[in-house]
Order: structure tokens, then sequence, then C-alpha cells
């Protein structure tokens, strides 16, 4: 990732380290990054994360938990003023109260948690208890796929994405756009309207692709996607252009486009590196894998794809004392693919080694050097429980839940009260057959519905206990497990 940006950036990063590594001498801190595309979970992951932290919940393999040295856990206002925090509370509310299923993530936000530990070891015991402050930072993943726009121009940026969009099923999707590109000249003079139109015709075949039957992944620049506070800027006014001439006239269209590329990358893809990206000690990446399978062989080559392009974006390696003063790497990265509560146990394996089937190119692309990667199968809140029923001489295993309201199996629309059990497929034994085609009714072998979130225990005092998940303590033992020795 080095290389995409100016040694005047790595110089503010370097002193952005500094200062906060000054800062935390006194108080050790690990800034955690969670990502992920569309509907993948992050916001999910987070709030039960912090839940079952905070509440006591169940986490045998996480080894300060399961040890019973962890003293206490609470949120405190985060360092970051210029930054929205993560709206736990709503967000717990939403899953515990409502049982529904919170907003996904639109725009960055973040959350301390400190946790207040007793150390493993019995002469750190002689002194005060441990605290570990921890930084999460909730981001899109579409916006992590715009930073290797840092190193193309605007030729190499259209050139890729006309690529795209005429390939397999975006073409489609793509086609109002081209009709209006087509007959451009792009060396005319410019034009505000035009500009506008093609603008938004892009970003509705992006828009478009995010379909649930398609699951198609690879649609950078992502602030199209999510706009936030830049929608109708001028630095979002842009589009690719065919038929592009190699020095273009001033005031001309191609002019025009090619310098609010050039303000996208430096008004939000670079600050957005510099002071988020660029200041992660560990990363998790969520995916939703069964639904890229569900798609069919072109969703799951665009989310290799898209995993390869994300990977590549973090500054891996080691963690080392001196070098950290001023330079700060992503020394853990865990691949995590959620929705494990929609298949048997029997399949979890088979899940993990799709994930590291997935990942395995990606790590490739990234040239990892020191940092850990590792895949994983979770469910960061489960929504279903596990069953058998008989099916003449057999018994199926299948899972139990409440569909929400409007879900559809073999015909059957679901209530949103009714509880039901659901044979849900086999993954296959191979994790590579996913990269091939199959035929249109083999399409969804796995039988993919949205369940309610689960209705919670209570303990033999009426107390509310913690969201009940699949894995999420062995994600944390991963992610943090180290510092909390």
């Amino acid at each position: 990732m080095a290389n995409l940006v100016s040694l005047g950036d790595e110089a503010l990063i370097a002193l952005d380290t500094i200062a906060e590594r000054a800062a935390g001498v006194f108080a050790p801190n690990v800034r955690i990054g969670v990502t992920g595309l569309s509907r993948a979970g992050k916001t999910v992951f987070i709030t039960a994360l912090v839940h079952n932290l905070i509440h006591g919940g169940r986490l045998p393999l996480f080894n300060l938990a399961h040890s019973n040295r962890l003293a206490r856990a609470y949120l405190e206002p985060q360092p970051d003023d210029g930054v929205p925090r993560f709206a736990y509370e709503n967000h717990v509310n939403d899953l515990v109260e409502n049982r529904i299923w919170p907003d996904s993530t639109r725009a960055i936000s973040e959350l301390r948690l400190t946790l207040e530990y007793e150390s493993a070891s019995g002469w750190n015991r002689l002194f005060p208890s441990g605290k570990l402050t921890i930084d999460i930072v909730d981001y899109p993943g579409e916006w992590l796929l715009d930073l290797p726009l840092l190193a193309k121009s605007y030729a190499e940026f259209s050139a890729e994405a006309l690529d795209l969009a005429r390939s397999g099923s975006r073409a489609a999707l793509s086609r109002e756009f081209f009709e209006l590109a087509d007959p451009l000249e792009p060396d005319r003079p410019a034009n505000e309207t035009t500009a506008q139109n093609l603008a938004e015709a892009y970003k509705r075949y992006m828009q478009a692709s995010r379909q649930d039957n398609l699951a198609l992944s690879t649609l950078p620049p992502g602030r199209f996607l999510m706009p936030g506070d830049l929608d109708g800027s001028p630095a979002l006014t842009f589009a690719p252009l065919p038929n592009l001439v190699s020095k273009p006239s001033q005031g001309s269209l191609q002019a025009m486009m090619e310098r609010r590329f050039d303000s996208y990358k430096s008004l939000v893809v670079k600050p957005f590196f510099r002071h988020h990206v660029a200041r992660l000690d560990r990363q998790i990446v969520l995916i939703d894998a069964m639904q890229a399978m569900n798609a069919g062989a072109e969703a799951v080559h665009d989310l290799e794809r898209a995993l390869g392009d994300i990977m590549s974006c973090f500054r891996p390696g080691g963690h080392y004392f001196l070098t950290g003063l001023w330079q700060r790497n992503i020394d853990r990265i865990l691949v995590a693919a959620t929705k494990a509560d929609h298949l048997h146990h029997e399949d979890h394996p088979k899940m993990e080694a799709i994930v590291r089937r997935l990942v395995q190119r990606s790590i490739a692309k990234a040239g990892m050097k020191g940092a850990r990667v590792e895949s994983l199968a979770l469910a960061a809140v489960r929504a279903t429980r596990e069953a058998t029923v008989k099916e003449g001489k057999d018994r199926l295993p299948v899972i139990v839940g409440t569909p929400i309201a409007g879900e559809t199996i073999d015909g059957e629309t679901f209530d949103g009260k009714t509880e039901t059990a659901i044979f849900p497929g086999d993954l296959p034994d191979e994790p590579d057959s996913i990269f091939e085609e199959r035929e249109p009714s083999a399409q969804g072998l796995h039988r993919f519905v949205r369940f309610l979130p689960p209705k919670l225990e209570r303990d033999a005092e009426g107390l509310t206990l913690s969201l009940p998940h699949i894995r999420l303590d062995k994600a944390l033992q991963f992610l943090i497990g180290d510092r909390v020795t």
C-alpha cells in the first residue's frame, strides 16, 4: 500500500503514529478495524462483541473470559471527536427489545471499549490489574475498495471500469449508461448537465449490481453508493468515459472528469486512508459467502477479486518495538464468513474451507509479510437452533428459527411470527466447485432465508442473558487474546 501514497503523506502518517504512541505509553491501546461488503453484518458483529463483553457472555474460547480474569468491560468516550460514535445502545435496543436487525453501516463510526483484567502471570498479579483500551472502527468495505484508485490515472480507471461494466451480467445493467456515454466526444466542451446525467446513470448501474440475485462486490468508487455529506458535490459527479484522447483540451468534458477524479482521490480517498486505515493495528473483514454462492460463479469470482483488492489496501507487517514508534502495521487480519447460524454445524468446516479458498489468492496478492491471517465461519448473533426431523427412515439435520415476514421457500411465504424448521442444504465438499458455473436448476443449492433476531433467555433472577453467537469468542481470542495475557 505504501506505493499508493506520497512521501509527504507517509511523513504525516508517521507523525500521527508518534503522537498516538506517546499518548498511549501508560494506557495500552489497540485499534481494530471492522469492515466488509454490503450486508456482511458489521453492525451486528460490533454490537454483539461489546454486548457479550459487558454482560458476561458465554465466551469459552476467549481465554480472558474462560479463565475468569476479566474484571469488567465498559464503554468510554471515544478519542476522535470528528468521527461519529457507533450507536451501540440503539443497535442493542433493536436486537434485544424490538427483535429487528439494525441498519447497516452507511459511514464511518467509532466506539471505545475498555477491559480491566487480572494477568495470567502469578508475578504480574502482584501489581495493579491490567487495562486494555480497544478502539473499534466501523467502516464500509466499499470505501476500502477505493484505495487502489490512488495508484491509477483517470484513463486507467476508465478502461478498467468500462471493461468490467461490459462483462457478464453487468452488461445488461450498464446499458443505460453506455447509451449516454458511447455517443459522446470527450474532447468537446464540458457541460454540467451531461456530467450529472452520466454520473447518475453510472450510480444506478452500480446500485443494480448489488441486487441479491447478483451479489456483485467489486464496485468502486465506493462513495457513489454511500456518499454521505458529499452527495451532489463535484467530487462525486464524474464517471468513466470511452474514446479518451491522449491530451484533452482545457475546458473539455474529459478534462472536467479527470479533474473531478483527481479531486475524489485527494478529498475523499487520501484522508480516509491517512486518518483511519493507516492507524489500525488489527482488522476483521466480514463476508457474506452464502449470498455470493447462491448468486452463482460470477458473484463468487467477483467476491474473490474484491477480497484481493481489500487485502492489498492494508499495511500488513509484524509488530516491532522500535519501528512501531512511528510506523503502524496491521499484524493480524481475520476474514470471517458470517451467518453460520444459517448452516447446520456439520457444514461449518466446509464453510471455513471455502473462506480459506476465497482468501488464498488474496493473501498472495497482498504479499503478506509478518502478519497473521486466519479465516473463520461465525454468527455474531445466533438467530437459529439446530434440530433433526424424520423423513421416512432418514433423519435430516435442520435449523429452526422465525423467518422475517415476506421470506419465501418453495412457494411458502412466512408471516414473521411462525417458527419453522428448514433443511438448509449441503455445501459442496470441494471448495473449488463454487467457482464453476452451474445449471440454472442447480442455482441456490443452499436454502437461504433471513431470520428474526432471537428472543433472549432470562436467568433464574429474571436478568436478560447476553446475545447468543457462534465463534464470536474465537474471533475475540484471535484479535486481542495476546494483548490481555
